[in-house]
Parts: C-alpha cells; structure tokens; sequence
C-alpha cells in the first residue's frame, strides 16, 4: 500500500480472489476503502453478504448484478450500492472493470492489501 496519500497500481498489487476474478485494494482511511475488480467474461461473484455497505461504478464491459432479488444488467457509467447485510451477486457478461468502495473496509481486503 502507498505511503500517504496517493496509491497507484504500482503501490498495489493485483490479487485472483477466484478464477476469472482480480482485485486490487487502492486507497483506505478508517472509514470508507475503494477497490478495482476486473472480472473476466463468465467469472461470477457467489451470492454472499456483509456488514459493510458497498457501492460500486461500471468503468468498462457489462455485468449482471443480483441485489435483495433484483437483477439488473449494468453497462459503463451506472452504478449500483449494496446496504451492509443484503445478499447480492454477480457475473461478468464480458471482461468488465468495476470500482467499488465499502464502508466501513473490509478487514480482509484490508489485510490482504498490506
């Protein structure tokens, strides 16, 4: 993780989370974290929940999102935000590039980006 603060790619290196799933944990302060996913086309996100609220923006490719039981497919320039403890998941209709940030961070991506 970069010194304080700024964080470029270099500062942060990519992690396969899953096959078909990389992400990389940028900038972090106590209370919000932003991370670049870029998911291959057919790698899916398992539905799954947590305590930290997520928000995310499309920066390139198209995606299926599962939230609370509504599917969207969301394309550049939408977005989407998840509450803290709402099941959601998703799948990469082509390779997509998503930012998202969680508040508060996740521990683990946190963690795994140290």
């Amino acid at each position: 993780m970069g010194d304080g603060y700024f964080v470029t790619p270099k500062d942060a290196s990519q992690i396969e989370m899953a096959v078909g799933i990389h992400r990389r944990t940028m900038a972090t302060t106590d209370e919000a974290m932003i991370c670049e996913f870029f998911l291959e086309r057919g790698a899916s996100i398992a539905p799954h929940s947590h305590m930290n609220d997520q928000l995310g923006y499309i920066i390139f490719g198209r995606m299926e999102f599962t939230i609370g039981g509504e599917v969207r497919v969301l394309q550049p320039g939408d977005s989407y935000a998840v509450p803290g403890g709402i099941i959601h998941s998703a799948r990469a209709i082509t390779d997509s590039l998503v930012i998202d940030s969680f508040s508060p961070p996740r521990a683990d991506y946190r963690t795994e980006a140290r």
